[in-house]
């Protein structure tokens, strides 16, 4: 299949007729359920879309419906080689459950490698830089190639998140950002996974409603945002990700 994306959008130059197909796009799902948005992405976007997860119960919510709709699309998880054996235990219980194998993408050097190259791990003291160096960077090679990625954000979760757009562009990796699951809340989140029996994170009922890299997430207390065990105690939120970047660079 050709590719959907102009060239002057893999350069990072949003043309105006390129800028109107994105609104277009983002316009015509206005209301539409999350199985409409995947459905419309699969048929729009395929071979060329793919999928990150972490395993969150939001993304086990999209596997569900992806499993319906094309399971053929490619699911990949960032083992950045410190998440919680709960999540890695998760991948063979949706492997089981769907018959989705979901692949790891991995950086370039194991987690012993890593911190032996910078004299100790990163985490505690540079975590924006291991995030980059095991998140961003393997990301952007897993991506490379395709027209479309989708995310399991909501827009309830951080100030970046409520400014994104159910279809939208990703200037940081060059291609249509995907986001079903924007407009639902936890509750709807949890009310979908307990009607369809959908396999989740145990770490999810031990009180961490936010699950990254084990190292860097804490259980929360009852009542606290839910993102707040993500490098608690310091005002980082996000790995990178999610935050959003202009076309000339900028991270907003």
């Amino acid at each position: 299949m050709v590719s959907k994306l102009p060239v002057d959008a893999r350069e990072g130059i949003l043309t105006p007729a390129w800028k109107e197909q994105l609104a277009h796009w983002d316009s015509s799902l206005d209301g539409a359920s999350a199985q409409e948005v995947l459905a419309f992405s699969a048929k729009e976007f395929m071979p060329r879309l793919t999928m990150a997860t972490a395993f969150g119960a939001e993304g086990c919510c999209i596997i569900h419906m992806l499993a319906e709709i094309d399971p053929s699309i490619r699911i990949f998880n960032l083992d950045t080689g410190y998440q919680f054996p709960e999540t890695l235990e998760l991948r063979e219980r949706i492997l089981k459950r769907y018959g989705i194998e979901v692949e790891y993408v991995r950086a370039e050097t194991t987690v012993p490698e890593y911190e032996k190259e910078h004299g100790g791990a990163l985490w505690p003291h540079r975590p924006d830089q291991c995030c980059y160096d095991r998140k961003m960077v393997p990301l952007k090679r897993a991506v490379a190639g395709y027209d479309a990625w989708i995310s399991a954000i909501r827009k309830d979760q951080t100030s970046d998140r409520a400014k994104a757009s159910v279809i939208g562009w990703d200037n940081k990796f060059r291609l249509v950002k995907i986001n079903p699951l924007l407009t639902w809340t936890k509750k709807d989140v949890w009310s979908f996974i307990m009607k369809h029996d959908i396999p989740y994170n145990p770490l999810h009922d031990m009180g961490y409603p936010s699950i990254g890299c084990q190292p860097c997430t804490q259980p929360v207390s009852e009542g606290q945002d839910e993102r707040s065990g993500r490098w608690a105690g310091t005002v980082k939120k996000e790995c990178g990700l999610h935050v959003v970047e202009h076309t000339d660079g900028s991270g907003i």
